[in-house]
């Protein structure tokens, strides 16, 4: 069971935001969610770009590296949401591995072929998040959260794919 943030674990400032209190919160308690996820993906992208191994070595150590830094900018542009609506972001790795939406990545991974499927495996469960995350904030009225999330979704979505290309011949994919 994945233990999720409560309110009580996330500290609130006022704000002149014009978003309702119960409706920032609400907001706060996904973003937060969201940050756990986000972080840790970075970290199980990390672990894929520094032990890859194999022919395409070179390659997929670049793609994962480069996957890498556009999650962190994601880390960055959800915890800033958090604070921007008046709220405390949870942004250490042990609320991040506490928290993750995310399977432990496979430590046993060796060639390139384990690493795509793993961390395709994770940016699939990534992305459906994502989309939940885009409807959920949507009906709650903070489009510029549904906005972020929509950002974070394409690249996400682009990756998947990129990922999934390098299995167009495998029955793997479903």
């Amino acid at each position: 069971m994945i233990a999720t943030p409560t309110k009580s674990d996330v500290r609130f400032y006022p704000t002149r935001l014009d978003l309702a209190a119960d409706i920032r919160e609400k907001v706060v308690t996904l973003l937060n969610q969201s940050l756990a996820a986000t972080l840790d993906l970075k970290t199980q992208t990390k672990q894929a770009h520094w032990n890859v191994k194999g022919k395409d070595f070179y390659q997929l150590h670049e793609l994962f590296d480069e996957m890498a830094g556009e999650l962190e900018e994601y880390v960055d542009m959800v915890a800033e949401r958090v604070t921007a609506l008046g709220a405390t972001a949870l942004g250490t790795a042990r609320v991040a591995a506490d928290n993750s939406i995310l399977p432990e990545y496979p430590l046993d991974a060796i060639d390139g072929d384990e690493h795509i499927m793993a961390l395709a495996d994770r940016y699939a469960a990534y992305a459906k998040h994502l989309r939940e995350a885009i409807d959920a904030t949507d009906d709650l009225g903070d489009a510029d959260t549904a906005d972020l999330y929509t950002e974070i979704s394409r690249t996400i979505d682009k990756r998947l794919w990129f990922l999934e290309a390098h299995l167009v011949n495998r029955a793997d994919i479903a």
